[in-house]
């Protein structure tokens, strides 16, 4: 016999879960199934950590199988394996079916394994998945090597190569582009980044492309574009991910030049019973409005929550106006964080910016234990003084400092009313009221923008 849900969830990650259960908060009175092959789920932004400071997988699960409980949202642990939109009806691995009245596809991404390179089918060369039981083998795996080449330095692989690293092996960190987490950072961020890891002992190579991975059977090394050769006892492929859209693009769902599945304001595709949260669903710059392929988990949430709001009726005030790039990562006890656009990014767009930055420091009077010197650089247009982005760095208080910028921007802020924001200080807690560096780096854009404008 069929079984009928009137909402229909596969996927159980950050956007799944959301979406799942906002959905039954906003519409109670409807069942709500979720499809998932997880029965553990794991926490995206701390898989990194399983490989040092968390210490295990089982450590960095997200209580999914409780939420869903606790919201009366029934499970199966299955593959759904095909979508048929006419029908309504989804077919699992096992062969049973599922009808819907609504389907939300949150089904992630997966890790990209270039066609071009040579040797990734060696043993111990690992790709970085959201997928509990790959990665505790991975983890068994890397206990026994030494030497560990991670190629692409991303937020994954930066992060990955530091947890790595504490678990006492020797890693080194190839990166194609002139600097780690270049596309993330302007070129001063990413120089103290590079700096940062390499005082915890990692090699950190830049501008040096692998053409392959050397070994027979197993991993030795990697081959330079240069020529060199670089040993290893294990190699990480930390190069970005596509999104997971084989079920939607065998249903005959629109996909966008990234392979995203193509979504309105209201995360609808262009079948209106079915929307599609997270990694998988299409992005589009909130400044630019171009399209984007950033993948975070905290932007697969606000999708799923405006994707479960608007399952049955449609709100004009709860959509999902566009993507921020929020990042923040931390090495050691230095925090690094941006939100918006970069200032290189904002210039190579051709926007007409100034720039305001601010050193101080986090906590005050500095005589305190554990201050850090804390930076913030704005991004702010000329003419319409409204903040497009900024970069923060400085000690492990610089998230949501980071977040707030995301807000401002999101909100269209302009420079003048950060200027007179009021804001909440405590020498334990914040930098000083004269002295704090968001309101301080706005003053350093408000005077370049008088001075351009010959005011």
């Amino acid at each position: 016999m069929m079984k009928y849900t009137d909402v229909l969830v596969i996927g159980s990650s950050a956007a799944g879960l959301v979406a799942a259960t906002t959905g039954k908060r906003v519409y109670p009175d409807k069942k709500f199934t979720v499809v998932t092959m997880m029965r553990k789920t794991l926490i995206p932004c701390g898989i990194p950590y399983i490989f040092g400071s968390v210490g295990s997988s089982d450590n960095d699960l997200l209580p999914a199988e409780k939420m869903f409980g606790a919201n009366n949202i029934d499970i199966i642990y299955e593959e759904a394996t095909k979508l048929d939109r006419e029908e309504c009806v989804v077919t699992l691995k096992s062969g049973e079916q599922v009808k819907y009245g609504k389907l939300v596809l949150g089904t992630g991404s997966m890790p990209k394994i270039p066609k071009w390179l040579k040797g990734t089918d060696l043993e111990n060369v690992y790709t970085v998945p959201k997928n509990k039981i790959y990665l505790d083998e991975m983890q068994k795996k890397l206990e026994g090597v030494r030497k560990v080449v991670t190629i692409g330095a991303g937020f994954i692989g930066v992060e990955i190569s530091d947890e790595v690293k504490k678990a006492g092996k020797e890693v080194i960190l190839i990166e194609k582009l002139p600097h780690a987490l270049g596309l993330a950072f302007d070129e001063e961020v990413s120089i103290v980044i590079e700096e940062l890891l390499k005082d915890r002992g990692i090699t950190v190579m830049t501008n040096a492309g692998v053409t392959e991975i050397l070994g027979d059977k197993k991993v030795e090394g990697v081959l330079l574009e240069s020529g060199e050769k670089i040993e290893a006892d294990a190699v990480i492929l930390s190069l970005g991910y596509n999104p997971n859209t084989k079920l939607a693009e065998e249903s005959g769902l629109r996909l966008n030049q990234f392979g995203s599945i193509s979504v309105d304001e209201y995360m609808r595709t262009e079948d209106l019973n079915i929307f599609a949260v997270g990694d998988c669903a299409e992005k589009r710059d909130f400044v630019t409005r171009k399209p984007s392929n950033v993948m975070l988990a905290s932007t697969a949430c606000a999708e799923a929550r405006i994707a479960g709001m608007n399952l049955y009726k449609l709100s004009v005030i709860k959509t999902f106006s566009g993507t921020i790039s929020i990042f923040c990562t931390a090495i050691g006890n230095t925090g690094i964080g941006v939100a918006g656009l970069t200032e290189t990014v904002a210039r190579g767009e051709g926007f007409d910016i100034v720039t305001g930055q601010f050193e101080g420091i986090d906590r005050h009077p500095g005589t305190l234990e554990d201050t850090h010197k804390q930076s913030v650089k704005l991004i702010v247009g000329k003419e319409s003084g409204v903040i497009l982005g900024g970069e923060v760095s400085g000690g492990l208080s610089i998230g949501e400092l980071t977040n707030t910028i995301g807000i401002i921007i999101e909100n269209r802020m302009p420079i003048n009313a950060l200027l007179t924001a009021q804001i909440g200080t405590h020498p334990l807690l914040t930098a000083s009221p004269a002295g704090y560096p968001l309101i301080k780096a706005a003053e350093d854009a408000s005077s370049k923008i008088m001075f351009k404008n010959g005011l």
